[in-house]
């Protein structure tokens, strides 16, 4: 009787989430709730968004983008190691931050502070040093090493009778960083200045002065400030926790807690298993993560799908971009004549008719390689070229030459002879001329009859009831 009640009770509460969130369409069969249609459509016409659509009005580029989906399912893209590798890479990032705490990061800081600490006090601890330093070249004669072990025994000297350090340091050291502080360097551990200076430095007692120390750099005269060990963990707590951030090693610590993870389940799991484990708890408890994880999914195929059928298929297709140009002439005619050719500057005068014989009677689009294999093929450059389509106001030397305006043409140094070469249209000879158009528009077409096709392949079916409930915010 228990059991019976129990599987009652389970299906009144599915019936019940069902009315919550009832399906608002089906697309080849597969149910999409009303829920994630919101979530699309108040995404895409959000504040800011300036073509924003009604609810009908999106209901069409829903339904095309997911019949583009199912189209990239029946492909198989899904099963692609790329396309898996990069949606679950993304799926991932979503999620792995959420398995860590602030304790988490708090530990890895300490972890951090710990070897730091026992590596600085190991060492001798820190040291607070200033230094006067006269500088000499590693390759300096030797009338010059005894010039500055003379001035810096000088300097040595005048502090030993009383001078100001800080001044001393400010006027006569070669260090000019250190120098305008008075010689201060700040708080320093071992390893992080020559062997030298380090010696020497370590081996002073607080307020005791150093005879003049040779080093690769030249004479340091060193001040010892204060000796301590390693710094309290709340003095440096928040450097350390900006350098865990800026070397990302929040990731770090996420693999780390992973291991640890795995490991304490046992049976076989993994890392992945784990954060694949934490994506389906997420997913129940959190709609709008449940979506933006989906919506990339189904993003990813819809631009594969979509570059398969329409964007690469179209930049590729010359007979079909051909035959659109000429079927859609009219639609791309010039409202002024241009110029198709080049715009060159050559250093000789033999050249200007050299480079007209190079390309006569050559495909525009060789054009370039083939001046460049003639002309300009080893150090020396010969000509200076700019080809294209030109119309008025896009080269100052077509406009004189061939749309005879009244322009300066300032010289390009070096090439004195300016010259043009090419003609003259009033519309587009090929689609080549006016190419990108003419791919944008056959895109668009390729698209147009594509969606046609999926949407006579796959059933859709709109619950106009469901519709009119979607809540828009």
């Amino acid at each position: 009787m228990k059991t019976k009640l129990l599987i009652v009770l389970l299906a009144l509460a599915g019936a019940v989430q069902a009315q919550d969130d009832p399906t608002v369409m089906l697309i080849n069969g597969q149910p999409v709730s009303r829920s994630e249609f919101e979530y699309s459509y108040n995404k895409n016409n959000s504040e800011g968004v300036i073509d924003k659509k009604n609810v009908n009005e999106y209901v069409d580029l829903f339904v095309n983008y997911k019949l583009k989906v199912a189209a990239a399912l029946d492909a198989g893209l899904d099963t692609m190691t790329t396309f898996r590798d990069e949606f679950r890479s993304y799926r991932d990032q979503q999620v792995r931050p959420t398995l860590i705490t602030e304790e988490d990061v708090e530990r890895e800081a300490r972890s951090i502070y710990e070897e730091a600490k026992q590596r600085v006090d190991a060492g001798g601890g820190l040291i607070n040093a200033a230094h006067i330093l006269i500088a000499m070249n590693q390759k300096a004669s030797q009338q010059d090493m005894d010039a500055a072990k003379l001035r810096a025994d000088s300097v040595y000297n005048a502090l030993k009778k009383g001078a100001d350090f800080a001044e001393l340091a400010k006027k006569l050291s070669d260090d000019k960083g250190s120098g305008a502080k008075g010689g201060a360097l700040g708080w320093l551990q071992r390893g992080v200045t020559v062997k030298e200076f380090e010696e020497a430095a370590y081996a002073l007692k607080v307020g005791e002065l150093s005879q003049p120390v040779q080093s690769p750099f030249g004479y340091h005269i060193i001040k010892m400030l204060g000796k301590q060990m390693f710094f309290p963990y709340d003095s440096v707590r928040h450097d350390i926790l900006s350098f865990i951030e800026s070397r990302n090693l929040r990731e770090k610590i996420i693999n780390d807690k992973l291991n640890m993870m795995a490991a304490a389940k046992g049976n076989g799991a993994t890392p992945q298993t784990i954060v694949d484990e934490k994506v389906q708890e997420m997913e129940k408890t959190d709609p709008e993560l449940k979506y933006l994880i989906r919506e990339y999914h189904d993003g990813l195929l819809c631009y594969e799908i979509t570059n398969r059928h329409v964007w690469e298929k179209a930049s590729k297709d010359q007979s079909g971009l051909a035959n659109y140009f000429q079927k859609n002439k009219k639609k791309y005619k010039w409202e002024s004549p241009r110029y198709k050719g080049i715009a060159y500057h050559v250093k000789d005068a033999k050249d200007v008719k050299a480079v007209k014989n190079c390309v006569k009677n050559q495909p525009f689009d060789k054009w370039a390689d083939r001046l460049r294999e003639t002309f300009n093929n080893d150090s020396v450059i010969r000509i200076r070229v700019e080809k294209g389509i030109f119309k008025e106001g896009d080269s100052k030397l077509v406009d004189r030459e061939v749309f005879k305006k009244d322009v300066t043409v300032t010289p390009v140094e070096g090439y004195p002879i300016d010259a043009v070469f090419g003609k003259k249209l009033k519309a587009p000879e090929t689609y080549e001329d006016v190419r990108g158009l003419v791919v944008a528009d056959y895109q668009e077409e390729l698209e147009k009859k594509w969606v046609e096709e999926l949407r006579r392949k796959y059933p859709v079916v709109i619950y106009e009831e469901v519709l009119k409930t979607v809540n828009k915010h």
